[in-house]
């Protein structure tokens, strides 16, 4: 297997799309910036949660629908060798696992991995209250009254990189990438919940590469955010101009072997200044569309 690296842009509407704890559950902020900022590890969780109702067993999962500790969940697999560890749990094979068993930890390190995804654009928070018809003890005349936190928009952009070093240690398949291909596509959306309806995937391209040495860097960095109105509320109100993507990929057309993509056409594509859909902005390499 080879090299390669992923770009990939949901929105998220009037939603949460990744609280923090600490936070009494906020959108995760860089306040500095008024960049609304996600977690790699919530963008797993949405693939993991998409890949186990596919009926793929994980690592990282509950059991009995209940949480369980690490330890408990290694227990059950304590029996396995490495190899029928990764051939069973097809998490392990992408992301990864630590698993802690006494005397003997397994560590795997996954060929797949994403970065902190963040907003293209400034993002703003929209905070209401919100009231439980269920009382906080039986005399209590009123419900419960709390917080609820949403972006008001959010374009989020995220980064990942394929291993063929490591998807050789973990047994990674092609077939295993073609899935991730659909959850990309499809998780986040069948993935959703009170605080997170209300997002969709816009642009997913997963480069392969010709070897396993090529590295072109974080693709967030050849694309920029070209906003139509002051404060974008949705997809038709802003576009990404992806020029110098497009000439990063030109410039190094002899090192990749395939581009896999999907697009929403509702997010207008540009290159130049001039409105282009994906296949033409990448026209004459080997493009697979995913549905």
């Amino acid at each position: 297997m080879n090299n390669g690296e992923i770009l990939y842009l949901y929105d998220a509407k009037l939603t949460n799309p990744n609280g923090d704890p600490d936070e009494e559950n906020r959108p995760r902020m860089d306040y500095e910036r008024e960049v609304n900022l996600v977690s790699d590890l919530r963008l797993k969780r949405y693939i993991r949660d998409y890949l186990y109702e596919k009926g793929y067993d994980i690592f990282v999962r509950r059991v009995d629908d209940k949480s369980v500790t690490a330890e408990k969940r290694v227990a059950a697999l304590k029996e396995f060798t490495n190899e029928e560890i990764l051939r069973t749990l097809i998490d392990v094979r992408l992301f990864g696992a630590t698993m802690p068993v006494k005397g003997d930890n397994k560590t795997f390190i996954g060929p797949v991995q994403f970065n902190w995804g963040y907003s293209l654009n400034k993002v703003e928070l929209l905070e209401a209250s919100i009231t439980s018809h269920f009382s906080t003890n039986e005399n209590a005349t009123q419900g419960t009254i709390g917080k609820d936190y949403r972006v008001k928009y959010s374009l989020l952009a995220f980064a990942g990189v394929v291993s063929g070093n490591r998807a050789e240690k973990t047994n990674l398949t092609d077939e295993d990438l073609e899935l991730l291909d659909e959850a990309m596509v499809h998780a986040i959306a069948n993935q959703a919940t009170r605080s997170k309806i209300g997002q969709y995937p816009r642009l997913y391209i997963r480069v392969e590469y010709v070897d396993r040495e090529t590295v072109l860097g974080d693709y967030r960095d050849y694309i920029y955010l070209e906003e139509k109105n002051e404060n974008v509320r949705d997809i038709k109100e802003c576009s990404i101009e992806i020029g110098a993507l497009v000439h990063l990929f030109n410039k190094n057309r002899n090192k990749i072997k395939s581009i896999r993509y999907f697009w929403d056409p509702s997010l207008e594509m540009k290159v130049e200044g001039s409105t282009k859909s994906v296949a033409e902005a990448f026209d004459g390499f080997n493009l697979i569309e995913l549905k």
